[in-house]
């Protein structure tokens, strides 16, 4: 059997035993490599390392279709990369877009701490309590 013999037996396995439509394995597929990358290379999703990881492998599995079918389905080849890669990249989208809660916290620094001086030069707080 040859290699891509074992992987379109391995593809038509995970469709028959999910029972999944292509379009769902896709969706998945794209999320499973996106966290898989982003555990094993340590890099944000912001960074896009993770998610040009998904553009990788995806282009790959379109590449062994390709072999496999013998000709390029271009219909089809453009809705598995939309499904592969619409999720992963707006996870990426936000995760470059919305600050972590370290780089918040440096730029506004916690006020809880500080009380307003009530002019008298006492604090406004009634509670003596600075917890």
């Amino acid at each position: 059997m040859t290699v891509l013999q074992r992987y379109q037996a391995f593809i038509d396995w995970t469709s028959v035993s999910t029972g999944l439509p292509d379009s769902v394995l896709h969706i998945h597929a794209g999320l499973a490599v996106l966290v898989a990358a982003r555990l094993v290379t340590g890099r944000s999703l912001g960074s896009f390392i993770p998610f040009a990881a998904v553009v990788l492998v995806e282009g790959a599995n379109e590449a062994m279709d390709r072999l496999i079918w013998g000709s390029w389905r271009w219909p089809e080849t453009r809705a598995d990369l939309a499904y592969t890669l619409a999720w992963p990249l707006m996870l990426s989208l936000v995760a470059l877009i919305r600050p972590t809660r370290r780089q918040r916290r440096a730029a506004f620094p916690a006020t809880s701490d500080v009380t307003p001086d009530n002019g008298s030069g006492t604090s406004a707080r009634s509670d003596p309590d600075p917890r």
